[in-house]
């Protein structure tokens, strides 16, 4: 039956409606992006934190304390973090700035001069470390630390303290509202959704959430893990910086390769530079050997598994993009969109590998050599020429 005009103008003037109700949404969030940040690290929160408050309730507790239970522990885990790490960190960049010279020494010394030698290019010439080094070193100087650095930044700006202030005083309180109230809002959601899409969108949210789950919570802890197992490693074999380039690694981790690669080089330099020899670059290249093999062999299929299905560099655009687009928000809703469009994109693949625009006028499981039947091998019993399926192959063969 074809589509009346009429149809056809009614379909493209709700395509429209749609397009539009999306292009405000996004200047509606690029407009909000300061007021909306803590609402929605707080939601991401209480979305990592709701299969906790659920999981105690089932033990029989009430939902009350289930959310107390666990945002009183999220709560001193972010301060143990502050506590330790933010002055560890400090004091690691402050031993680097202390160090520069030494670096700039060698490499000005050995290794520009091994690189030229090999290469036949006058490296040297393209570069002023001793300027770059020197600015560095001043500009630190000059900051009197980090602490020093963002409390100046701040009493420059009153306005800049209240928000920062408001927002977070603001981020506990709503964090605490949305692991109550999680399960409410999902119901709320739920209940909007026409109900012929409901099962369809059922299905799409919790492959979303998933995924989601699978890259946050699970390379978080691979994050960390392997950060800590670098850091007191290349501490073990004696790095004034290896805790700093442990770190690195194990921030790099998320994009496969790149977290040891640049700890592998971070870590060698750092160790010849400081005693250079080779015994000790031999230990750099044993802590980031132990800490790969841990991680392939245990720490990503057991944390991570193979349920992510985001590519690294769809990773890294989505967060580029984001903070391009929408600054500090855009970077916190890039991965969860990123996750969201995966899951949308195998969804629209899956309806178009089962459409006629696909298919043709053939089945589509017939096209998928995934679910394609294996077909049966000739044998005496079975014409030359023939399908061996009887009755239906000779309909299929009239048709």
């Amino acid at each position: 039956m074809e589509r009346t005009p009429l149809e056809d103008i009614a379909q493209f003037l709700r395509r429209l409606q749609w397009t539009a109700l999306g292009v405000g949404a996004c200047w509606l969030l690029w407009v909000l992006a300061p007021v909306l940040t803590p609402f929605v690290v707080a939601a991401m929160l209480g979305w990592l934190g709701d299969p906790l408050v659920d999981r105690l309730e089932r033990t029989g507790r009430s939902r009350n304390t289930s959310v107390i239970l666990v945002f009183t522990s999220m709560a001193l885990l972010v301060l143990l973090i502050l506590v330790l790490l933010v002055p560890l960190i400090e004091r690691q960049i402050s031993t680097l700035i202390v160090s520069l010279p030494r670096y700039r020494d060698w490499f000005t010394g050995i290794a520009i001069p091994w690189l030229e030698q090999r290469t036949r290019l006058e490296i040297s010439d393209w570069l002023d470390l001793n300027h770059l080094i020197e600015l560095v070193r001043s500009n630190w100087e000059r900051a009197g630390g980090v602490a020093t650095t963002l409390l100046g930044y701040l009493s420059r700006s009153g306005f800049a303290v209240m928000a920062m202030i408001a927002n977070i005083a603001l981020l506990p309180v709503l964090t605490f509202f949305f692991l109550r109230d999680w399960d409410v809002l999902v119901e709320r959601v739920a209940s909007l959704i026409p109900r012929d899409h409901l099962a369809t969108a059922s299905r799409l949210a919790k492959a979303s959430s998933d995924v989601l789950g699978a890259f946050l919570r699970g390379q978080f802890l691979v994050m960390v893990t392997l950060g800590v197992m670098y850091g007191i490693g290349l501490w073990g074999v004696g790095l004034d910086l290896g805790i700093l380039i442990g770190i690195i690694a194990g921030l790099l981790t998320f994009v496969p390769y790149l977290g040891p690669a640049s700890g592998i080089v971070l870590g060698v330099i750092a160790a010849l530079v400081q005693y250079g020899d080779w015994k000790y670059v031999a230990g750099v290249l044993a802590v980031f050997g132990v800490g790969q093999v841990i991680e392939s062999y245990w720490l990503t299929p057991k944390l991570v598994g193979d349920r992510i299905g985001l590519h690294p560099v769809a990773v890294i655009f989505a967060v580029l993009a984001g903070g391009t687009l929408f600054g500090f928000l855009g970077m916190l809703l890039a991965l969860p969109i990123a996750a969201v469009a995966n899951v949308l994109l195998r969804y629209a693949q899956e309806r178009y590998t089962h459409s006629r625009l696909y298919a043709g006028d053939h089945p589509a499981d017939l096209l998928d050599p995934a679910t394609a039947p294996i077909a049966p091998k000739a044998d005496a019993a079975t014409p030359a020429g023939g399908n061996g399926n009887g009755a239906a192959g000779a309909e299929r063969e009239t048709q």
